[in-house]
């Protein structure tokens, strides 16, 4: 019954059909089997098939230095780590519309939520862009809400208020920063406008800021995005994001078994887009390449004037 219907892995030998449970039993039964869907159930584990959703790994662009990236980036981490120094893992999560709005997931309730039958931006009362910080040594969320535009000043903003708020309280006397980011977005390696805010950034808080970006397509395996941001995404399922204050009060009380624990804070300072750095302004940028593979990696230094604050 199942010869045709059947995909699998022939390494690890797991198995799966396109066939319901009902749909099996029903078949048996017409061939004079006596049986059940929990019976089916039990056999087909037996056969080492197992439910599975489908797995998002497969991509259409790979770059060549993908690999020689992911292993330096786990190399550079897990030096810094051993010398306690600060890693975070930086992005933006995906925008959500405020509003009395379908959110996917479900909850236990007597009676369902009724919600807006669609989810147009003209009937939100604003949009929220969660900028996070993941605190990889203490497996902690700090997310600034943004509620005018993804820039490159909103998302250094974000990490700013993570180090005034955080970072130097956990970190004393430490001179270096390792951010881990994606390659696109507010943090785009290419984003002049990005590197010029962490210059500022550096020369006020007197850290050498040393950054590295993750292939295209491989921003999944972004720290932030299985250790906070699907965490903060289950929190919140089922439930219409309907304000401001509601989207801070469920990623503030996101926890895990693990210890996870989560900050948030609201920005409402409107930033302006369609920016571009200036000649003067790049020249500015205290910036060192990485010999290895320097379009993803490079170390970003104070100037000497500055002090730490």
């Amino acid at each position: 019954m199942l010869e045709d219907e059947t995909a699998g892995d022939p390494v690890r030998g797991t198995k799966w059909t396109r066939k319901t449970l009902d749909k099996l039993a029903a078949g048996l039964k017409r061939r004079k089997f006596r049986i059940g869907r929990e019976t089916v159930r039990r056999l087909l584990r037996r056969l080492k098939y197992a439910p599975r959703a489908n797995r998002k790994r497969l991509s259409q662009k790979q770059d060549a230095d993908r690999d020689r990236q992911m292993r330096y980036i786990a190399r550079i981490r897990h030096a810094y780590e051993r010398a306690g120094k600060p890693v975070i893992s930086v992005d933006t999560k995906k925008k959500e519309l405020i509003g009395n709005f379908r959110n996917a997931g479900c909850t236990w309730r007597q009676a369902p939520l009724e919600v807006l039958s669609t989810d147009f931006p003209s009937d939100a009362q604003g949009k929220a862009i969660p900028y996070g910080i993941y605190d990889v040594a203490h497996n902690a969320g700090f997310v600034v809400i943004g509620t005018s535009h993804e820039t490159a000043a909103f998302a250094v903003h974000a990490i700013r208020r993570w180090w005034r708020h955080d970072g130097r309280r956990l970190f004393p006397n430490q001179v270096e920063l390792l951010i881990l980011a994606d390659g696109g977005g507010a943090n785009s390696y290419r984003s002049g406008l990005w590197k010029w805010a962490l210059q500022h950034f550096a020369d006020e808080s007197g850290l050498t800021l040393r950054v590295m970006h993750y292939p295209t397509s491989a921003s999944k395996w972004n720290l932030i995005e299985h250790r906070l941001f699907s965490y903060i995404s289950g929190n919140w399922a089922g439930h219409p994001l309907t304000s401001y204050e509601t989207v801070l009060k469920f990623i503030r009380t996101t926890k895990t078994a693990q210890g996870l624990c989560c900050k948030a804070y609201l920005d409402a300072t409107d930033y302006a887009t369609d920016l571009k750095v200036t000649p003067e302004q790049k020249a500015n940028i205290n910036l060192i390449s990485h010999k290895v593979l320097p379009k993803w990696n490079y170390t970003i230094k104070p100037h000497a004037s500055t002090g730490r604050k």
